[in-house]
């Protein structure tokens, strides 16, 4: 494997785990202020993203690459309001999105079909992401502003269920 791609792999290990940090602190804001429905999607969210580092570390560990685990940052975000979280979930996600972009173009550039394959599934995924994070925002703008109406929403919430990914490796 290309040294540069190892490399950017590595650190999406990390990426990928202080994104379970920061939606685990999105969800200790919502549980904070009685929103337990949006404390458990973003919770769902940390462990897709620990599923998400373990599955960039299962893939060098069978590419026989060394993994190198970094600290963890701790997010440092102050939240005013419900719509900072969910903006800044969906800044994050783009920010991530990008990263796999990254990789994705130094793995194109030397050719690495293998890790092209692996990270199509991340790319998909990334856009799904991208398009929850704006739903909430677009629920929190109709609806939010209601207690009523944000009831429900976060009754909807609440039903979310953990899915593991179903990429194989």
């Amino acid at each position: 494997m290309d040294a540069k791609v190892h490399e950017l792999l590595n650190q999406q290990i990390n990426k990928e785990f202080y994104s379970a940090y920061l939606y685990l602190d999105f969800s200790n804001y919502f549980k904070a202020v009685g929103l337990d429905g949006f404390a458990n999607w973003y919770m769902i969210q940390a462990q897709e993203e620990r599923d998400h580092a373990m599955l960039f570390y299962t893939y060098l560990q069978n590419e026989d690459m060394k993994v190198a685990l970094d600290a963890i940052a701790k997010p440092d975000k102050e939240f005013k309001c419900h719509m900072d979280v969910l903006e800044a979930g969906l800044e994050h996600e783009e920010y991530v999105t990008s990263l796999i972009n990254d990789i994705y173009g130094a793995a194109y550039d030397v050719r690495d079909f293998r890790t092209m394959q692996f990270l199509d599934w991340f790319v998909k995924e990334q856009g799904e992401e991208e398009t929850n994070a704006k739903d909430l925002i677009t629920k929190m703008e109709l609806f939010g502003s209601d207690p009523k109406s944000l009831y429900m929403l976060n009754q909807e919430l609440s039903t979310r269920v953990y899915t593991a990914p179903s990429l194989v490796l």
